[in-house]
């Protein structure tokens, strides 16, 4: 290779490299602000779900700061117009008020209301545990509003996946299910 050639590819690197530099924070405030959140409504100081613009956060992160503006809110498109206070709840604590890391923490060191067996971690691409509501109806979390789940999880029981199919399946076809007695270990 030639001196010139040399010398572009090094620049070329260096471009390249000043650019990626340039775009960690403003990838990083991509991750750190996607994903549905609850949060306090400082008007009605409620639960509330919003959604953070993420791709614009990461826009100006890439540029200077991260500026955060809603996308989302179940407020919406009544209080459209609101000063997005709320804003700042996700800014001070971006992690905690996202909706999967409250679900994980309610679910944390629980054990199911039928088989007792613990829970576990919840991770994104296994079967979603569910709840047992005062009806004696299981439900995946996923099927209430994610501004409901304080109130869900202060009424409902954790269930496991497992469970939740079986008892929905006992709910939904009462005569394909047949109860029998647990029988004693026979020893011979």
């Amino acid at each position: 290779m030639t001196i010139p050639v040399l010398i572009s590819l090094a620049v070329l690197a260096l471009a390249v490299g000043l650019f990626v530099f340039r775009a960690i924070p403003g990838i990083r405030a991509y991750f750190n602000y996607r994903g549905k959140r609850l949060i306090t409504c400082p008007e009605t100081h409620k639960a509330e779900a919003v959604d953070v613009a993420a791709g614009e956060a990461a826009v100006g992160g890439f540029l200077s700061e991260p500026t955060l503006r809603l996308r989302e809110c179940s407020r919406w498109p009544e209080r459209q117009d609101c000063g997005q206070e709320c804003l700042q709840q996700i800014e001070i604590d971006p992690v905690n008020c996202l909706v999967w890391n409250i679900v994980a923490k309610w679910y944390e060191e629980k054990s199911c209301s039928f088989c007792h067996k613990p829970i576990g971690p919840l991770r994104h691409l296994d079967h979603a545990p569910a709840v047992l509501g005062p009806d004696f109806k299981t439900a995946e979390w996923r099927e209430f509003r994610p501004e409901r789940l304080p109130d869900v999880f202060s009424t409902h029981q954790p269930v496991c996946w497992n469970c939740h199919v079986a008892e929905t399946f006992r709910r939904l076809h009462p005569g394909l299910v047949v109860d029998r007695a647990v029988e004693p270990k026979r020893t011979m």
